[in-house]
């Protein structure tokens, strides 16, 4: 047999156990995590029956825990926003799942459609907003669990506590 390498597998390699990852039940990487967050938004069943609207207030419901991260599903109707802030010492994946978002940050702004997804460390400051004339639809995943949400001024970004928040 002529080979263009010398290295050559005999056998099924998949019978090699000890040189497979063992795979994991929980994610642990930021790829894991962003992987999460794709297969739920592609698994409508999973969360579409759970979305509600609420005019007065953004709407939120907790999909799914696991050791030490969350995942959250929120809804946004025209012209509700989350206000700029932070996720104390959480990452996260954003994800949206239906509509369009714009995202608001001190180097510009950018809309996110259904299916795009934004990964921050902790420190991240934006300001999400639903800015069309449709309903929107997100998914958010952090690690750690997210136990404060500091509010920033919008134009110089200075911290400033919310009453009754959670502080490090």
């Amino acid at each position: 047999m002529n080979s263009d390498s010398d290295l050559q597998i005999a056998g099924d390699i998949l019978e090699v156990t000890h040189l497979l990852q063992t795979p994991r039940e929980h994610p642990a990487t930021v790829a894991e995590f962003v992987g999460l967050a794709r297969s739920l938004a592609e698994d409508r069943s999973q969360w579409e029956h759970l979305v509600r609207y609420d005019a007065t207030t953004r709407w939120y419901h907790r999909l799914r825990t696991g050791p030490g991260y969350e995942v959250w599903l929120l809804s946004w109707v025209p012209g509700q926003g989350s206000g700029p802030h932070d996720h104390g010492r959480s990452s996260g994946v954003l994800t949206v799942l239906d509509g369009t978002l714009t995202e608001r940050t001190e180097r510009g702004t950018r809309a996110l459609r259904a299916g795009a997804q934004r990964v921050f460390a902790p420190g991240y400051v934006h300001e999400v907003v639903n800015d069309a004339l449709e309903p929107a639809v997100s998914l958010h995943v952090y690690y750690p669990g997210l136990t404060e949400m500091p509010m920033h001024t919008a134009p110089h970004c200075e911290a400033r506590a919310l009453p009754g928040a959670v502080t490090a």
